[in-house]
């Protein structure tokens, strides 16, 4: 049986070919002045051109012209060209093959050009292994080798060595990774590895798919579970250094081949594979393990919160209500006090109406409601107490808590409470520290001078949950709770960064040069801001001593619109979903992006790959597919959804049909591409997806999780990501622009107010970003200026304390190694906000971003007023976000539009499914508007006003099936829909009545 190809036939003719393309013709088949005196050595024109051409092929493609081989048309004429003869005088090179061989040999001899022999061989997958570590689609891996070749100038040998050199450098990067990862494990560590396939007494599952398989939901019995399993896999003792020993992707990769692979067929793997591959998912299980425990006391403690204040709150209620007869006594009691003073009644005998009884007993009652706990929350988390007793002894002894001086008291109380539990004690020290405990938290920890036991250790937990958000607090073994520095650029290299050259950032690195340019264009605007706003010219703005007031902005959309879109829809043709996405494959290949995650090759059922990104992006899951897609079984689709689909491929297919959409003449009428805005859009979560998902009170009482989406003017979903519910949406506006994968160059982007937040203010100049938020409270805001500047009386009144600049001056060069640290991608900007944000004020960096942040908000709160452009722009591109959702909100229907994944990879391959899905309807809606828009001769000006975004035409529901044999080519559409009138009139006569209408 042939052994199949790593790398296509299609892709191997693109290495071995002349290019086309007029630029790399001349890039590659121009001679020199050197080349021009060689060849001219030769006689006859077809020896000399013979020979350049033989010259050209070995420095481009890299390889020998075979015999009877003719270049294409264009390269010999622009060779014939230069030389100055005709191109038919190849023909009579060509025929001489003797002539063609002197010729190779003596232009190899000359010019340093190597045969590839065994030499070369051992020499290029030497080169290769390494990069085959981190590489691993055969594709790019041919480019690589080949790219080598040409630099050592061997010639290229045939598709099938290279193959052979492809699969050898592979063999040899596997080998060279397991034998590294399981050096120096002890055998009873590799037996302890062998153990993990092994089933569990009494259990039908393995060790290992119970430490998978780990419970998602918050709860004190979930955490003590999550614990075990830590324990266990620590008892196995690998070393976290052991994935520093190969690159990160190589560990990486092969830690999820662990996470994936079934036990039974982990346990058929030879010895070594088998070992490493357990190692890594070792390492892996225990870092993810930590982070999952530490999470879910996170949540935890949230929720009990929550709780707390939501009964606190009815408690109030409930006592307010029952106490409404002894209020009533009690303001009438002092009403006739007040009344007796006011009338010169000095003594209290004298007051006969006063019913001293019953004012007595409506002043203890009213003091219940004075009591910390009928109004504090704290005081009924305490009561909660008891579910914290189960866990936190567990909690607390299994994880080693670092931090930097100002926890060390929480270090310390944490370490008190760990060893009484551990113990088994009862009382808390004669003396425990207590410098950590809030303001409000001290009337319950210190009860008349005595330590509560249940309070303090609330407290310190809660303590602990704000640290680790904030990063004050980190732990050994921890992914995501790590120390705050370790996010950023060590400050040894970010000095050299510095030294070298400038700093991939876009703003001036100076300060001073940098606040100067700041303070110019604050001034300008202040000045240009009262001018306008004394001669009444502020564009729908009134501003005086009485305060200010922004008129909304009035609909810009020609009355004739709403007729052209729909005549233009009327004519798409009717199509199927599934039709949909094999004409948008067929145009793109996206489809080839999903590649397996160790082989690196391509699905080898295209319409079964295409049934699971369904699947995700209209929630309709797996098994349910599987009912309704006919040929394709639970079994296979499962397959390729855990080997095919990724993160990275999502991203790599989104890319590429956001890149054909950009290219299409309609879509510039949207837009010139660099101004985007990005929102968030609420799914409930349903089934087990309910355990795990948080409340959001803004959008109801049911848990779910929220799509935040990045949308270009011309309608491109960009990049989409899973938030919680309760997240706020600010840190993540500048993930979807640094981390897009498609040639879009964003300017300015919109967002509304639960975007927008000082340190986004702050943060958005670094990177070259203008930031236009929608602010709802506006009016409410103020502008914090430079030391020395006015703003004068007309603005006194929005004006609230200046700039701490020397605070900003002292941390400078702070500020540029945290944005530093963000471009370069050490740390995404969504990690590094929410410590910013989560940390306390005294934080030297937390608040110096926000001064800078209050600096840009000033200066763009003064244009806000002035531009009513900026006002419009923003507007249309946060219309376009929220029109974009409700195609989102129509695709995901299924489920009752609920998630109902538990786990949150499934919940982001929902997220990045569905909005695939979105920008394969637009790209097929833009390319069909384009000749509907033609055909009834809509103007530009309509044009831009019509978006793609209807789906009335697409087929959503019913059997998914793919009928390949039914589509069109590639270069051609299907037909637009002839318009039918009840009247009987003609299309034509129709279109010609909704153009004169226009």
């Amino acid at each position: 049986m042939a052994r199949r190809r790593l790398v296509s036939l299609e892709i191997w003719a693109r290495h071995y070919g002349a290019p086309l393309d007029e630029r790399e013709i001349a890039r590659h088949y121009t001679l020199t002045s050197d080349d021009l005196e060689i060849v001219g050595r030769r006689r006859g024109d077809a020896t000399r051109l013979g020979y350049a051409m033989l010259m050209l092929y070995m420095r481009w493609p890299g390889r020998a012209l075979e015999a009877g081989e003719v270049p294409p048309a264009p390269v010999l004429a622009y060779v014939a060209q230069q030389l100055g003869v005709a191109p038919a005088a190849f023909a009579d090179y060509a025929h001489r093959d003797q002539t063609r061989r002197e010729h190779l040999v003596e232009i190899r001899r000359s010019h340093g050009f190597r045969i590839f022999d065994r030499n070369a061989f051992r020499e290029v997958v030497a080169f290769s292994v390494p990069i085959a570590q981190t590489i691993i689609h055969p594709g790019q891996m041919a480019d690589v080798i080949v790219d080598e070749l040409r630099r050592l100038q061997i010639l290229l040998p045939s598709p099938s060595i290279l193959e052979a050199v492809l699969r050898r450098a592979r063999q040899q990067a596997e080998q060279l990774t397991y034998e590294v990862l399981t050096n120096g494990l002890l055998p009873d560590t590799l037996q302890g590895l062998d153990d993990l396939l092994a089933r569990r007494p009494g259990q039908v599952a393995t060790w290992l798919s119970w430490m998978r398989n780990a419970p998602q939901s918050p709860a004190a019995r979930n955490i003590l579970r999550l614990i075990e399993r830590l324990a266990y896999i620590r008892a196995l003792g690998l070393d976290r250094a052991r994935a520093d020993m190969i690159p990160a992707l190589t560990f990486d990769r092969l830690a999820d081949e662990g996470s994936r692979i079934t036990p039974q067929h982990l346990g058929e793997l030879n010895a070594l594979r088998r070992h490493a591959t357990l190692a890594a998912t070792g390492i892996r299980l225990e870092e993810s393990l930590t982070d999952a425990t530490l999470t879910m006391f996170d949540k935890l403690l949230g929720s009990m919160a929550r709780r707390a204040e939501n009964r606190t709150r009815d408690k109030a209620l409930k006592t307010v209500r029952e106490l409404q007869g002894h209020l009533r006594t009690l303001t009438g009691s002092c009403r006739l006090l007040i009344d007796a003073r006011s009338k010169g009644v000095d003594s209290l005998a004298q007051i006969e109406a006063l019913d001293w009884q019953h004012f007595a007993v409506a002043v203890e009652q009213a003091e219940v409601l004075g009591r910390p706990e009928t109004v504090d929350r704290t005081a009924e988390l305490i009561e909660r107490h008891r579910t914290v007793k189960l866990f936190v002894g567990a909690f607390l002894n299994a994880f080693e808590f670092r931090g930097a001086g100002a926890v060390q008291g929480l270090l310390s109380a944490l370490a008190i409470i760990a060893e009484l539990y551990r113990t088994g004690k009862r009382r808390l020290p004669d003396r425990v520290p207590l410098r950590f405990v809030p303001p409000a938290w001290r009337p319950f920890v210190l009860r008349d001078g005595i330590v509560d036991r249940a309070a303090y250790e609330l407290c310190a937990l809660s303590q602990l949950r704000e640290r680790l958000r904030a990063g004050d607090i980190w732990v050994a073994g921890s992914r995501q709770f790590r120390d705050f520095d370790s996010y950023l650029i060590p400050p040894a290299t970010f000095a050299a960064l510095r030294e070298k050259g400038p700093l991939p950032l876009a703003i001036e690195t100076d300060f001073e040069r940098h606040i100067e340019e700041r303070r110019t264009r604050l001034d300008t605007a202040i000045e240009q801001v009262t001018v306008l706003a004394r001669q009444g010219e502020l564009p729908q703005v009134k501003l005086d001593e009485n305060g200010l007031i922004i008129s909304p902005l009035k609909a810009a959309t020609p009355p004739a619109t709403e007729i052209a879109r729909r005549a233009a829809y009327d004519r798409l043709p009717r199509v199927k979903i599934t039709d949909l996405l094999l004409e948008v494959d067929a145009w793109t290949g996206f489809s080839e992006c999903f590649i397996h995650r160790r082989s690196g090759r391509e699905a080898d059922d295209r319409n079964a790959l295409l049934t699971v990104i369904l699947a995700d992006g209209i929630n309709l899951g797996l098994t349910r597919m599987a009912e309704t897609c006919r040929g394709a079984s639970l079994r296979q689709l499962a397959h390729l959804h855990d080997w095919h689909i990724s993160e990275a491929a999502y991203g790599e297919a989104l890319g590429r049909l956001i890149d054909a959409h950009r290219a299409m003449p309609l879509a510039a009428l949207w837009g010139d591409g660099t101004t985007s805005s990005s929102d968030g859009q609420q799914f409930h979560a349903g089934g087990r997806g309910a355990a795990i998902g948080d409340i959001n009170a803004r959008s109801g009482n049911e848990p779910g999780v929220a799509f935040y989406t990045h949308v270009s003017d011309r309608y491109d979903p960009f990049a989409s990501r899973v938030i919680a519910a309760t997240a706020g949406e600010a840190p993540y506006v500048l993930d979807g622009l640094l981390y897009h994968q498609t040639g879009l160059t964003i300017e300015e982007h919109y967002t509304d107010t639960g975007g927008a937040s000082d340190h986004v203010f702050g943060l958005m100049p670094f990177f070259g970003y203008r930031f236009a938020p929608r602010l709802r409270d506006i009016k409410e805001r103020r502008l914090h200026l430079l030391p020395g500047q006015e703003s004068g009386p007309l603005l006194a009144g929005m004006t609230a304390e200046p700039i701490a600049l020397g605070h900003v001056a002292a941390h400078w060069d702070e500020l540029l190694r945290f944005a530093t640290s963000i471009r370069t991608g050490t740390v995404t900007a969504s990690a590094m906000l929410r410590r910013l944000s989560a940390y306390p004020r005294q934080n030297g960096l937390a608040l110096a971003l926000r001064e800078l942040g209050r600096l840009e908000r000033s200066i763009f709160m003064l244009d806000w007023l002035r531009d009513i452009d900026l006002r419009r722009r923003t507007q249309a591109g946060l219309n376009k976000g929220e029109a974009r959702n409700a195609l989102a909100r129509a695709l995901f229907f299924n489920q009752l539009g609920e998630l109902r994944d538990r786990r949150f990879e499934n919940q982001t391959y929902r997220a990045s499914g569905l909005n695939l899905l979105v920008a394969a309807i637009i790209l097929w809606n833009t390319r069909y508007l384009e000749m509907a828009l033609a055909d009834i001769g809509t103007a530009d000006e309509i044009a831009r006003h019509i978006a793609p975004l209807g789906w009335e035409h697409i087929s959503l529901t019913g059997d998914y099936s793919w009928n390949v044999e039914d589509q069109p080519d590639p270069d051609a559409l299907r037909p637009l829909r002839a318009v039918n009138s009840l009247l009987g009139v003609t299309s034509r006569f129709v279109r010609q009545t909704t153009i004169w209408r226009t």
